[in-house]
């Protein structure tokens, strides 16, 4: 192996050699420890470490890399304390997920590294938004992330590189091609030669090194982010080698020919620079011995000291508090003189007044910018803040997502609008297992607000007419609202986009141009998770919320009833306290929805109120829902499809009970 020193100085390779021992002796250390009981998984990334330390000596310290499991060196380059390191892989407090998760799934923002999820692929959208902040503050850095080569098959791949190549966004996509997914090879993973042509496909940049070759891999990324610095273009850095162990060590490595790890053996990235340090004349033997020693004893202290740390104790208390990060802000009240707007005008007050006091907030989303979106709601926002802060984006909600949360990682706020709520499917895993659980797992905010227009009644069909707010009150550590009126969607956004946690906004199409209030002009926030009690009423309880809500006071205008009626308003966390007040002192509950019946709000409510009032009430609790069946396009088979219908019966029903 020849290797390039390019003017690194003796003092400088030794410092570069030392970086690149040190993962491999870590590696010793786990995998005895494993065998000995003491931990209990082991992602190895023995025979890699050239491409993690080699990227990680050439990016600046500032500068956010985005790895995954098979690159410890790069935490231990940047300096990441080993007894911290340790805690993390033994499940202790100490840890950076303090015991909720595992290995690398994890993040430190004091050391610019953002880790994986285990849905490889799902970090890529996040660089995209990191360099995207970069490059909006006009800062010059370089994002750097780490996907694997089965990892690249999916279509995260794709989604970010396309973003980033459209964005010309400065992030090096950096290819950990290993030969193998799992137990899968390259061949039957894809059909290309090298991830080069893919470059050329996204017209971009792209380069092949062996990524054995430490000195390679340093030169080649220091060229990619000098060049990018000149002209932000993503770049593809294939970086070939192979993975000398398991996919995790319980896999083992039966499936491999018989002589391809000998052969690959003799690439040893440490063992060959070792031999050009020493065959130079740069490294003494001694040396050698002392800094492999010096290293040992570094890393038995640190991991011994992880170990000795108590184990980590749970708390129902600590659990559930940290799902979410504190919202501080200070409430507001409506003020200003009130106006009568429709639901869609109220939303682009709230837009537009969230841009004016928040600089650094970025809106997101397919046809928004010039067109004003396909419901009009973000109209005339690009000319009056400019396409860098109202960006159209390519049809690409998955990296969108990762996109917002990249922001938010680096100091923004992102409002991203899913064209229909339907749409978000496309996006699931990044809301679901990156917005939702990043601030539980290591104390990252997601300052993300997802704008969902949804629900039936337009004759939209089954692809863009879903009810799914259930799916997401499902999810830990999202907040979800829902408002039926002008004045609380501007006040329930606007609160939204000022609390720093993910918020799921479901803006009904049916309302945006039906539904008109006064609204006050100036900036107020509707409190998230605080229900409104629309009418006082002492023989029934009636809780919904959306559309469903206008069915319950449409029938009410025309058949009174002495009824306490509910806007729900939040979803999650659900009010619960005025709820069940209401329930305690009314005795009867009916709980309308638009959604199918079968595992939605309704059916949540029906069983906590059960749960808590059932000793207060005197009849079953009713619910009328949707039929379970999926949306249907015909406007008479629709109308068969939705509960408004079934409304007069139920009403009938629980007040004769």
């Amino acid at each position: 192996m020849k290797f390039n020193r390019k003017g690194l100085s003796d003092s400088q390779l030794k410092e570069f050699y030392k970086a690149l021992l040190k993962p491999r002796l870590i590696e010793d250390k786990m995998l005895i420890a494993l065998r000995q009981g003491r931990i209990s998984k082991w992602f190895s990334g023995y025979g890699q470490e050239a491409i993690s330390v080699g990227a990680a000596l050439a990016m600046a310290g500032d500068e956010y890399m985005l790895p995954m499991h098979r690159n410890l060196g790069m935490f231990t380059t940047r300096k990441v304390p080993l007894n911290r390191l340790f805690s993390q892989f033994l499940g202790k407090a100490n840890g950076f997920t303090k015991g909720r998760d595992r290995s690398f799934h994890f993040g430190s923002k004091e050391h610019f590294l953002v880790g994986m999820i285990s849905h490889l692929g799902s970090q890529m959208g996040i660089a995209d938004g990191l360099a995207l902040a970069q490059k909006l503050k006009k800062t010059q850095k370089v994002t750097l992330v780490v996907t694997g080569d089965g990892g690249a098959s999916q279509g995260d791949f794709h989604e970010a590189l396309n973003v980033a190549a459209v964005w010309k966004l400065p992030v090096i996509f950096l290819v950990e091609n290993n030969q193998w997914g799992l137990s899968t090879p390259s061949e039957e993973q894809f059909a290309f030669k090298s991830f080069v042509y893919k470059a050329i496909g996204y017209g971009i940049k792209g380069k092949s090194v062996d990524g054995n070759n430490l000195l390679d891999v340093y030169n080649t990324v220091l060229e990619i982010r000098e060049e990018m610095k000149k002209e932000p273009i993503p770049f593809i850095l294939e970086c070939n080698t192979f993975r000398m162990r398991g996919h995790e060590e319980a896999s083992g490595t039966k499936y491999y020919p018989e002589g391809l790890q000998d052969e690959w053996a003799e690439k040893d990235p440490i063992q060959n620079f070792r031999a050009y340090l020493l065959d130079e004349g740069i490294m003494t033997p001694q040396e050698n011995e002392t800094f492999t020693n010096e290293l040992k004893a570094e890393i038995n202290v640190a991991f011994e000291e992880a170990y000795g740390e108590e184990p980590v104790s749970f708390s129902a208390e600590k659990e559930l508090a940290d799902r979410f990060a504190p919202a501080t802000f200070k409430l507001q009240e409506p003020s200003g003189e009130s106006r009568e707007l429709r639901l869609v005008d109220a939303l682009q007050n709230a837009l537009n007044l969230a841009m004016e006091r928040h600089a650094n907030l970025i809106l997101m989303g397919q046809d928004i910018a010039k067109y004003g979106g396909v419901f009009k709601v973000t109209e005339g926002l690009m000319d009056k803040y400019g396409a860098e802060r109202v960006r159209n984006t390519p049809l690409c909600e998955a990296a969108i997502v990762g996109t917002s949360l990249g922001l938010s990682i680096d100091g923004f706020k992102a409002v991203m609008e899913m064209q229909f709520a339907d749409f978000v499917t496309e996006g699931f895993n990044q809301i679901i297992n990156n917005l939702a659980k990043i601030h539980w797992r290591w104390g990252q905010n997601a300052d993300v607000v997802v704008r969902m227009p949804t629900g039936a009644g337009v004759a939209a069909g089954p692809f863009h007419s879903q009810s799914n707010e259930a799916w997401f009150t499902h999810t830990p550590g999202l907040k979800v609202v829902y408002p039926a009126f002008p004045a609380d969607a501007k006040g329930l956004l606007l609160s939204a986009i000022d609390d720093p946690n993910p918020v799921m906004i479901f803006e009904h199409k049916a309302l945006y141009r039906s539904v008109k209030a006064p609204v006050p002009s100036g900036y107020y926030h509707t409190p998230i998770g605080k229900a409104a009690i629309l009418q006082e009423g002492q023989k029934l309880t009636v809780i919904s919320y959306g559309a469903a809500l206008h069915w319950v006071l449409e029938y009410l205008e025309e058949n009174p009833v002495d009824a306490e009626v509910i806007d729900l308003r939040t979803l999650m966390p659900l009010d619960e306290e005025t709820i069940f007040a209401s329930v305690k002192k009314t005795g009867r509950v009916l709980v309308v929805q638009e959604d199918v019946n079968f595992g939605g709000i309704s059916s949540d409510l029906s069983a906590k109120i059960t749960e808590r009032c059932f000793e207060h009430l005197d009849a079953p609790v009713k619910r009328v829902t949707s039929m379970d069946t999926a949306v249907p396009f015909a406007a008479q088979l629709e109308q068969g499809f939705l509960g408004k219908k079934d409304l007069a019966q139920a009403f009938a029903e629980i007040l004769a009970y």
